[in-house]
């Protein structure tokens, strides 16, 4: 979501690093620096304008010229700076409410509502342990009643039922009334888009919150709205009256000012974000990770958390169980890989680790993308049942057919049969630390292995 913003500030911090001792006219040239790369990122004027003064104040009232390390007290005065851009400290989903409470997802058609109606319902779901009720209001879009069903459907929660020529505020109360029947702690109003801001929209949705009392308005934007964020934004605000902001597609390319903006113009906070299209990809946002993924610090937090959610899988456990027994064949391996695939790729783990941006050139070059992973599953499907259960038997002639079947060459069957040895030893020695070690262990091990 922030690479532009990220690549442009490593530059800068980069260069500052290489002068050693920094004079006024080297910070002030760097902050000009910033200010450019804050704009091409499509942070809003006023955003971009508060955001310089007060890291120069900063920086003149820390004495950042006599500093041990000028250049790494830029980057900390920055890093502290956006922190507090993007809200300080990461706030929580207000639950604080007698059931039902209602919760109302606002924003212009094509932003991401529907699906990310049916990712916060899984989130509150599983995370929360709520009673969720979907319910769609958009009677005008073409089927978008029933894809908000649909998704219901795949994240095994309850949707109101459809029924042809309701008005929104009919909806809103057949919703309210099924959720006290049917114990619901949670309802989720889906409600209408336009392409664009309109008089209708509005009233629609002042109607449909006078009625329902929602505890939270999320207004659901899309990353890559660029320098309309602030538009949009503060017109719902001042005529809904937001209370948080969720953002969708922040795994695309985006530029990354919508959320310093947005959170800027409307003084609520980011809560979440929509990382791709699968049900179970929304990320509550911390400000404090945001900032170091900007800076190209990383994100392990978020990186294992990704691991100890896959971790909690019954797959896992068989597996922990197997290797305490000395067992750990190519199946086994292909089921890591499929683990990593679920995590995003490869490509996605790695983007969580500090200062990959500097080598993701050479990165791309020795070939670790997503295809590496693609192309080891690819030669694991190829083999036959026999030899994934005993890779003994893999002599030259079988070793030939696999990578014909697979698309590659023999020297990537060899690489990979390496590296499973390697992590078949490697399991071994870790069958003493228990299922619980090795469940923690599985995917980082996997990664050592190469």
């Amino acid at each position: 979501m922030y690479k532009s913003l990220s690549d442009r500030l490593s530059g800068i911090f980069d260069r500052l690093k290489g002068r050693g001792a920094l004079s006024e006219d080297d910070v002030n040239a760097a902050m000009r620096e910033i200010r450019i790369a804050l704009l091409e990122a499509d942070v809003a004027l006023p955003v971009v304008k508060e955001f310089i003064e007060q890291a120069k104040q900063k920086a003149i009232g820390q004495e950042l010229i006599k500093s041990i390390n000028p250049a790494q007290m830029v980057v900390k005065i920055v890093n502290e700076q956006l922190i507090q851009a993007l809200g300080s400290e990461p706030e929580e989903i207000n639950l604080n409410a007698p059931s039902p409470m209602v919760m109302l997802m606002v924003g212009l058609q094509g932003s991401g509502k529907t699906t990310t109606s049916a990712k916060l319902a899984k989130l509150l779901t599983t995370k929360f342990r709520k009673n969720v009720l979907l319910a769609s209001l958009d009677v005008y879009r073409p089927a978008a009643q029933l894809q908000l069903e649909n998704l219901a459907k795949q994240v095994d929660i309850p949707s109101l039922p459809i029924v042809d020529g309701e008005k929104p505020t009919t909806i809103t109360k057949r919703a309210i009334n099924a959720a006290k029947i049917q114990n619901i702690d949670v309802i989720i109003l889906d409600t209408a888009g336009r392409l664009h801001i309109d008089e209708q929209l509005m009233q629609e949705l002042q109607e449909v919150k006078a009625l329902s009392n929602p505890i939270e308005t999320f207004l659901v934007a899309d990353s890559l709205t660029g320098q309309d964020a602030v538009n949009i934004a503060k017109s719902f605000h001042d005529t809904v009256g937001i209370t948080s902001i969720i953002l969708t597609r922040a795994d695309g390319d985006a530029r990354g000012g919508a959320a310093l903006s947005m959170r800027h113009v409307t003084g609520r906070p980011i809560k979440f974000l929509g990382m791709g299209e699968k049900v179970d990809q929304l990320e509550i946002f911390d400000p404090h990770r945001i900032a170091s993924r900007i800076l190209d610090m990383g994100d392990i937090v978020a990186l294992v958390e990704r691991a100890a959610a896959l971790s909690e899988s019954e797959d896992q456990e068989k597996l922990a169980k197997r290797i305490e027994k000395g067992h750990f064949d190519l199946n086994d391996m292909a089921k890591q890989l499929e683990g990593m695939q679920k995590m995003g790729g490869l490509s996605s783990m790695l983007s969580f680790l500090p200062g990959i941006g500097k080598i993701k050139d050479k990165i791309q070059g020795a070939g670790l993308d997503d295809s590496l992973v693609r192309r080891q599953l690819a030669v694991i499907r190829s083999m036959t049942k026999k030899e994934r259960l005993n890779p003994n038997v893999l002599n030259g002639s079988r070793r030939k057919r696999i990578a014909l079947g697979s698309g590659v060459q023999v020297m990537e069957v060899n690489r990979l049969l390496k590296q499973f040895e390697q992590m078949q030893t490697m399991f071994k020695r870790m069958g003493k630390m228990g299922q619980k070690g090795l469940i923690r262990q599985g995917l980082g091990a996997m990664m050592r292995g190469k």
